[in-house]
This record gives structure tokens, C-alpha cells and sequence, in this order.
């Protein structure tokens, strides 16, 4: 229907409406509806054009993490008052997706033939002195080429990243150089509490043998539960919301942007 009003209104000039309306087999009614409402659909196109572009430096300024909600809240706090459906059309339109978060990967193996340390935290993740009491928890980044597994120490007094490591796998060597750094830049207090999951990672004799070096406290939490590492989950969010949670073209870069994230605390 549009299209052969629009064609009729073209040819107007070298044709009489009549006519190509009954060659069309249009009503005439139609046709001059049609053209009446032609600047208004006009009109409702240019304002679309215009917020999409709005739409765009707002998605743009979140490295491209944005979606339908967060636009239209900021689009709120700027004082444009735009119905979410709208926002949602022209983002369609437009092609611009936000990053949904995905469903979280259990990196957690526990190892059926070692003794698990006992949990000494009590799910209290307060410390009142730094290098007291860490946790840790490790996660995965997906690159092109690959995930990238980061395994971080989180200082319970100061909140701050005291020690990570990545590698392209998850097995004890991360976790244990984490633990090292930790050790190294803070000077972790004798007898300090280092409360993990029960992964193979953190019951396997290295890690144990390491943590006995440094006369450092092993506490491990149950398998499976978020509340026994709430602290660490809570550092994942944060750092994949300071980074843009996406896929890096290669795990340098990835290595390289956690860094930033990591250094920030």
C-alpha cells in the first residue's frame, strides 16, 4: 500500500491522481490519506534518526556494554522521557546489542580423594587488619584464541587485589603464583586465613606445601555455594564491569586489560 502511494505521489505531476489510482486499483480516499500523513510520518522518522544517534553516543560511552534498560535509564537522568518499546525498536534497528552477562562456568573440580582444609571464616568477610585474611576465587575470559583463566587474592581488610595470575588453564600453577604475589607485594601477616572453594586446585599437595611455607591458614568453603565466597564473586562482577565483559581478540590483550583492572584495586 505505501509503496504504490508513494509511486503514485511521485508520478502525480505527469498523471492525474484519478487515473493511476484506478490503474494502481487504489481508492483515491487512500491515497490522499496517505499523502496527508506523510509528514508526519516524515517528521516521526527524523525524531527516530535523531535519539538513535543519542542512543549510539550513550552505547559508545559504555564500551558498547549498554543495553535497552541502561539506555533508557540514563536517557531518564538526562531528562528525555522515551518509552523503553521505542528504545528497544531503534536499537533493533539500529543493531546495537548490549552485553547480557552469560551464564556463569563452575570452574570448581573437587578432588574426591583429598581432605578438604575446614572452613575458619564463618562467612564473615570483614578483616579489620590488612594481610589477616584473603580470599580467592578463579574465573574465565573468553579471547579468540581460547580461555583465559584469572585466579585472584582478595585482601578482606582493604578490598583490594593483593596477588593474581593467569594462564590458558586452571590447574594449581595459577593460583599458587597468585598466591606468591600476594605474599610478595603485602607481606601477609604469619597465620593469615586463605579461604578458596574446594577446588583440586587449592587441596592439591603444592598448594599445600606453599601455603605451609609462607605460615599461611588454608580455609576452604563448600562446593558449589556462593555464599561461602561471596566476597570473591562480588570482585568478578566488578572487574568484568571495569573491563567490558566481551571477547578479546587474544589473550595478550586480555592479560593486558585485567592488569589495568587489577592494578585499579
Amino acid at each position: 500500500m505505501s509503496v504504490l502511494c508513494r509511486f503514485i505521489h511521485a508520478e502525480k505531476a505527469h498523471y492525474p491522481v484519478t487515473l493511476l489510482c484506478r490503474a494502481m486499483k487504489i481508492a483515491r480516499s487512500s491515497c490522499y490519506a496517505w499523502c496527508e500523513g506523510e509528514a508526519a510520518r516524515q517528521a516521526r522518522q527524523e525524531a527516530d534518526d535523531a535519539l538513535a544517534h543519542e542512543i549510539t553516543v550513550l552505547h559508545t560511552a559504555s564500551r558498547k556494554t549498554y543495553g535497552v534498560p541502561r539506555i533508557h535509564a540514563e536517557l531518564r537522568r538526562l531528562g528525555r522521557r522515551v518509552h523503553r518499546k521505542r528504545i528497544a525498536r531503534i536499537m533493533r534497528r539500529a543493531g546495537i546489542q548490549g552485553v547480557t552477562r552469560r551464564k556463569r562456568r563452575s570452574l570448581t573440580r573437587a578432588d574426591k580423594k583429598a581432605r578438604p582444609a575446614p572452613g575458619l571464616t564463618g562467612r564473615d568477610f570483614h578483616a579489620q587488619t590488612p594481610g589477616t585474611k584473603l580470599v580467592r576465587d578463579i574465573t574465565c575470559l573468553p579471547t579468540a584464541e581460547g580461555w583465559l583463566y584469572l585466579a585472584c587474592w582478595l585482601d578482606l581488610a582493604t578490598r583490594e587485589v593483593v596477588g593474581y595470575a593467569m594462564a590458558d588453564h586452571h590447574r594449581a600453577s595459577p593460583v599458587t603464583g597468585a598466591l606468591k604475589m600476594a605474599h610478595g607485594r603485602t607481606g601477609l601477616r604469619p597465620g593469615c586465613v586463605i579461604h578458596s572453594d574446594r577446588g583440586s586446585e587449592y587441596t592439591s599437595a603444592g598448594f599445600r606445601d606453599k601455603a605451609r611455607k609462607l605460615n599461611l591458614r588454608q580455609s576452604c568453603g563448600r562446593t558449589g555455594s556462593c555464599f561461602d565466597n561471596a566476597a570473591a564473586e562480588s570482585l568478578w562482577a566488578l572487574l568484568k564491569e571495569e573491563t567490558g565483559t566481551r571477547v578479546w581478540p587474544d589473550r595478550a590483550t586480555a592479560r593486558a586489560e585485567v592488569r589495568k583492572g587489577c592494578a585499579g584495586g
